[in-house]
């Protein structure tokens, strides 16, 4: 059974649903990275065990870093901060909430599903598939 805080909402209904690991394999508060259908995702688990997806590499250093980023919330909104220069987004939306003086880059995100303990990220049949 998929708990409504393990959830994160989706532009479209994923057409694919692709099991990447197994929660208790995530650390609360820490991201971790997969390769997902030849593409880094940083995945990460919150400590109220919301699990989001976004992508590893750093829109702003190209760096793949983002799931060594630094978890956090601004105004009840969980976020991560690059570890590169520090731009800080929104986990659910991929929202950049601050820049740093930069133009605002979203990261890309994807929709999260956790059932039976098992983490698993889903895709559309656009270009992630």
């Amino acid at each position: 059974m998929t708990s409504p805080a393990a959830l994160c909402p989706a532009p479209s209904e994923p057409t694919l649903w692709v099991p990447v690991c197994r929660l208790s394999e995530m650390p609360p508060e820490r991201g971790v990275a997969a390769l997902v259908h030849g593409e880094q995702v940083a995945l990460v688990r919150t400590h109220d065990e919301q699990v989001f997806a976004v992508q590893q590499g750093d829109p702003y250093s190209a760096a793949m870093v983002m799931s060594r980023g630094l978890v956090g919330s601004r105004r009840q909104r969980p976020t991560i901060a690059s570890p590169m220069f520090k731009q800080v987004f929104d986990l659910a939306t991929g929202e950049c909430l601050d820049p740093v003086g930069k133009e605002p880059i979203a990261l890309r995100t994807w929709p999260i599903r956790v059932e039976n303990g098992v983490v698993s990220i889903g895709l559309s049949d656009r270009a992630e598939t």
